[in-house]
């Protein structure tokens, strides 16, 4: 049997007591090393993530001395926000001052609302808003071009569904959509020509060319217990890394998935500078 080559990453790791541990970690891809590091500290959490250099890579791997190798205490503060799995800061260069929230972003053309919240807060969220829309026609997933350095984003689509069948399946695939950071969901609300998105950077956006639900969205966000705030810096603003979870399918896989739904691929769009 072919034995697949493993990586080595650098992960932060937060716990509710005492200091920030740094660990040297290895996997077949960057989540299955998070997880592989989170694992060896009880109750912590990754708070970020690098590529390890060569010089930091353990001697002696290859002849089994395990994949996880601890640094110690972290030598520079970082942020210990829950963030939800798929993306996370560099351990350098990485954004801070990160809270949950919701804002209204400036848009000379259309009306937009981010939000964000932490890992456990996340797939409620989302789903907890496309069970109170008036009304949602499709969902939309993106298979974006840095999955697999692919350099092309495959978008798939429903047919014409309703809310409570996008429900039904977000929730069947909740750890496989929500949990990779090469993905964006996209609910589409023809009505009020608006899309709910959830980005590649784990917030949630609303996207219209009108104003319309603009009153029921503050409402629908307070009750999910999502307060508004002045600031909303998120994880795009600094330095950061995409994966997907340990058992997250690899993009062929992944695709077959979504043919095997019932999805349809209805463009490949080539990077611009591929």
């Amino acid at each position: 049997m072919r034995v697949k080559a493993r990586s080595w990453y650098r992960v932060a790791l937060a716990t509710k007591a005492g200091p920030v541990q740094m660990v040297l970690a290895s996997g077949e891809h960057m989540g299955q090393a998070i997880a592989e590091a989170v694992k060896q500290l009880p109750e912590s959490w990754a708070i970020a993530v690098d590529v390890a250099t060569a010089e930091e890579i353990p001697l002696g791997e290859s002849v089994g001395k395990g994949h996880v190798v601890r640094l110690g205490d972290a030598q520079a503060p970082l942020d210990q926000f829950k963030f939800p799995p798929g993306v996370l800061p560099a351990v350098q260069g990485g954004v801070t001052g990160m809270q949950v929230g919701w804002i209204e972003r400036a848009d000379p053309r259309l009306f937009v609302v981010e939000a964000q919240v932490e890992a456990d807060q996340l797939v409620d969220l989302y789903l907890g808003l496309v069970e109170r829309l008036p009304a949602a026609d499709n969902l939309e997933v993106r298979i974006l071009d840095h999955f697999e350095s692919a350099a092309t984003t495959d978008v798939w689509l429903t047919s014409r569904v309703n809310a409570r069948k996008i429900i039904r399946f977000l929730d069947d695939h909740d750890v496989e959509l929500f949990g990779n950071g090469h993905l964006e969901l996209g609910v589409y609300v023809r009505a009020h020509k608006a899309t709910l998105r959830l980005t590649q950077h784990k917030t949630v956006v609303w996207v219209g060319e009108e104003r319309a639900l603009a009153s029921e969205l503050a409402q629908w966000l307070t009750e999910l217990k999502v307060p508004r705030v002045a600031e909303l810096p998120t994880v795009e603003a600094g330095a950061h890394h995409h994966f997907r979870t340990a058992s997250g399918r690899d993009r062929k896989k992944l695709s077959d998935e979504l043919y095997k739904q019932r999805l349809r691929k209805v463009d490949t769009l080539k990077r611009s500078d591929a």
